[in-house]
């Protein structure tokens, strides 16, 4: 870790605490910075709190009062979930104390390059992919997985080595608490509209994104989804060197599908069947990280090794098992129609069973019906059963199912099931109607799906 001294006997104030505040604040102790830490959850039910007063760090929680602000902080270090509209974050902007997240910490302590992924969908897969790649035939070092993750960037970047590399998964929060970060290689999935209740308009979500490349010169290499007209429009706003992926055309300088191959320029890395995932969406994933093996110098062999036996993330089209010759998938964290779309193009609809249902945001299902066309059933919950049923039956579906959550809903897909069916928890909805996270409610899927084999 770079040993900066620019916090030396600053006042700091780290604002919501959870994994990066809390990393933010022990790195920024440790950094010489006089640091308060103003978490919402009261003292006695926040360890983390209790950990950062042992060591000497000043925290106030329970409550977030305004009037913090009248000392005289130099910093504030934000959770990027955290909104700029918080009373604490307007009046420290009101203030002009500059406002960070814990990303930037992680670049200013950084010894070892960073290669930035961020983008709606994708980017956790991608980010995973890339490590594995990094790793494959590495002699010295070790590529390490940090930030939107759940590896918290400053604590990773304080830990490691000049020789490593750091796998940043960036999500549109983090990014608009950025300075100077700046990546050496940055990778942009792809850009639908998302959090607009955060953002306000697309447009500042697409800007939050975009800012990935900002501090990028042209010794850094850019990665943008060329399946996507607004990036292959934005990629004209950028001194970095940009690097294009396409599954829809073949790309001189860049990575792409032809004839069921997967390409990096002119030569052909492997075939798209041999992915140990499925779906176009995990194609165009892989296409990325592959630009930035190639960059890394991985050979081609290691690529195909690294992604042909990579089977997903947790919750993100992961298999799960298969019982009976009915092989089981859980898709938790498609939060979203577009994340359900994508998980529906990696199979075969008259051999799926869907389970799916969530969060009511108010929205409909209409951009669906395309992608549910086909499908054998559906197996549906939570708030959105009803509407969800609805485009299934302007689909054509025939068989609907509702039930009370994603735990009863197993055995019913089962029953609908025979051998060769895909049975997919892929909500399109957030979880929170009934489960606290998304991680938990296919959680509660996978031990359904165990339960069967008893």
């Amino acid at each position: 870790m770079k040993q900066i001294k620019q916090y030396e006997n600053e006042k700091v104030l780290v604002l919501g605490l959870a994994k990066s505040g809390f990393s933010a604040a022990k790195l920024l102790n440790d950094l010489g910075a006089f640091v308060t830490v103003n978490d919402g959850k009261p003292f006695e039910e926040n360890p983390e709190a209790q950990e950062l007063l042992e060591q000497g760090v000043r925290v106030i929680t329970g409550h977030h009062p305004i009037e913090l602000l009248d000392e005289d902080f130099s910093l504030m270090v934000k959770n990027p979930g955290i909104p700029y509209d918080n009373p604490l974050v307007a009046k420290a902007e009101e203030l002009h104390i500059p406002i960070l997240t814990e990303v930037e910490l992680a670049y200013q302590v950084a010894e070892c390059p960073i290669v930035g992924i961020t983008g709606t969908n994708g980017k956790t897969t991608t980010t995973t992919m890339i490590g594995l790649l990094l790793n494959q035939e590495r002699s010295a070092g070790k590529a390490h997985l940090a930030g939107n993750i759940g590896f918290p960037a400053s604590a990773v970047a304080a830990k490691a080595m000049a020789e490593d590399d750091i796998v940043l998964e960036l999500s549109s929060f983090q990014l608009m608490g950025i300075k100077d970060f700046k990546p050496q290689i940055a990778v942009i999935t792809n850009i639908y509209e998302a959090h607009l209740d955060y953002h306000k308009t697309r447009e500042n979500y697409v800007a939050a994104k975009w800012a990935i490349q900002e501090n990028m010169t042209a010794d850094d290499h850019l990665i943008l989804n060329w399946n996507s007209k607004e990036l292959q429009e934005m990629s004209q706003q950028t001194k970095a060197q940009v690097i294009p992926f396409s599954t829809k055309e073949k790309i001189a300088n860049g990575a792409y599908l032809l004839d069921g191959g997967l390409y990096y320029e002119e030569e052909k890395i492997m075939e798209a069947a041999e992915l140990g995932v499925p779906g176009a969406h995990n194609i165009e994933n892989a296409l990325a990280a592959i630009i930035v093996a190639k960059l890394k110098g991985v050979s081609n062999e290691g690529i195909r090794t690294a992604l042909s036996n990579f089977h997903g993330v947790p919750h993100r089209t992961q298999y799960v098992d298969t019982i009976n010759g009915r092989k089981f998938y859980n898709d938790s964290k498609a939060t979203n129609s577009l994340a359900t779309e994508m998980a529906l193009s990696g199979f075969d609809n008259d051999r799926l069973i869907l389970l799916a249902g969530g969060l009511d945001r108010g929205n409909g299902f209409d951009e669906l019906i395309p992608a549910f066309e086909g499908i054998k059933a559906v197996i549906l919950f939570g708030e959105t059963k009803d509407k969800l049923a609805d485009t299934a039956r302007r689909a054509g579906i025939q068989t609907i199912i509702m039930t009370s959550n994603v735990e009863t809903a197993v055995p019913l897909a089962y029953e609908q099931s025979e051998a060769g069916d895909n049975i997919l928890l892929s909500p399109a909805n957030a979880s929170w109607d009934q489960y606290p996270n998304f991680e938990i409610r296919g959680d509660k899927f996978m031990h359904a799906v165990k339960q069967l084999e008893k």
